[in-house]
């Protein structure tokens, strides 16, 4: 059997490569993948060579361990197949079902089974490749720990913060605003719970929010801020939102960006915190009752509330992969989620 792998060779250039799949080794089955998802952040910035030299890209899930991200390189890690082939007849009542991997893209694989997510019965593949990213937005939820009455500001509504929009909906906080300057997003986080959204590249409506925040809120700023825009620049402009002994959140990977940040002024003077929050472990305060298997059910339950299916955008065949990776870097303000289909 040959799998049809997705390479990446150097920036702006990926191909689509033929490999053996190997034998079944004790414990491993053989997965057919139905779709797997392209995260538009991370990923752009495997695509366009931005990641930092000799860094893992995710020493916590085991496809990508020791890929310190010199080309060529896979990547990808929310990929949804089905199960064709085990090891072992004791295992054979697998085939057929449906199972989540943090796995790179590609047409085929083998993989220990303690490797695997199984699907509940009542999602579907479409909404289970929504996983990874609901994960993290449970996790961003978690660490920015949203009191009740409090405002909260999200820097970023691609598609961690458009779940994370529809997660906090849920809480009793005072209101919920957002911040991007793509207009297809902020029309839809609306639908997933946002009060206001508005435009982080237009002057007027980000001294808008700045009059909101000085206005109605004690501190005069916003109680909390997640920063998942996946600019560094952001991180300026949420300062200046929050209120005095604010929290601000970072969910973003920036790779090799950098920006000059003003730490001085209202930053000193209001003792704001920024935390960082990366969904690869759990806060060290919430260990003692969590683990990541508790944190999964929480995030199938959000998957069921939130229907995130809503978000894809493109549907795209493997083999055309490339047109895919275009489109999020030329076009992204066409694009919510986008799809890699396997045939």
């Amino acid at each position: 059997m040959k799998a049809k792998q997705l390479w990446f060779t150097k920036p702006y250039t990926i191909e689509i490569r033929e490999q053996d799949v190997e034998p079944l080794k004790h414990g491993e089955v053989f997965v057919r993948s139905i779709c797997s998802a392209i995260s538009a952040g991370t990923e752009q910035l495997v695509y366009r060579g931005q990641l930092p030299a000799g860094l893992d890209l995710d020493s916590d899930i085991v496809s990508l361990t020791n890929n310190d991200g010199n080309y060529p390189l896979q990547y990808g890690y929310a990929t949804v197949g089905v199960i064709e082939q085990v090891a072992s007849k004791e295992n054979e009542m697998l085939i057929g079902k449906n199972v989540f991997a943090f796995y790179p893209h590609t047409s085929h694989f083998n993989i220990k089974l303690d490797q695997l997510i199984f699907l509940p019965e009542d999602i579907k593949p479409e909404s289970a490749v929504f996983l990874a990213n609901m994960e993290t937005a449970v996790n961003l939820a978690m660490d920015g720990n949203p009191r009740i009455g409090e405002s909260v500001i999200i820097a970023g509504q691609g598609v961690v913060g458009l779940l994370l929009s529809g997660i906090l909906s849920q809480f009793p906080i005072a209101n919920l605003y957002a911040l991007d300057h793509i207009e297809k997003r902020r029309s839809t986080s609306k639908l997933f719970g946002v009060k206001n959204s508005y435009d982080s590249r237009s002057g007027q409506d980000t001294d808008n929010l700045k009059q909101i925040m000085e206005k109605n809120y004690p501190g005069g700023g916003c109680d909390l801020i997640y920063e998942v825009s996946g600019s560094p620049e952001a991180l300026n402009l949420a300062i200046e939102l929050c209120g005095y002994t604010g929290r601000i959140v970072v969910g973003s990977w920036y790779g090799t960006k950098s920006a000059d940040i003003q730490l001085g002024g209202k930053f000193h003077r209001n003792r704001v915190q920024i935390i960082s929050s990366q969904v690869s472990t759990i806060a060290s305060d919430l260990t003692g009752r969590w683990d990541k298997a508790r944190r999964f059910q929480t995030t199938w339950e959000m998957i069921r509330k939130l229907h995130p299916e809503r978000l894809i955008s493109h549907r795209i065949p493997f083999e055309s992969a490339l047109d895919a990776y275009q489109l999020l870097d030329k076009s992204p303000h066409v694009t919510l989620q986008t799809l890699l289909i396997h045939q």
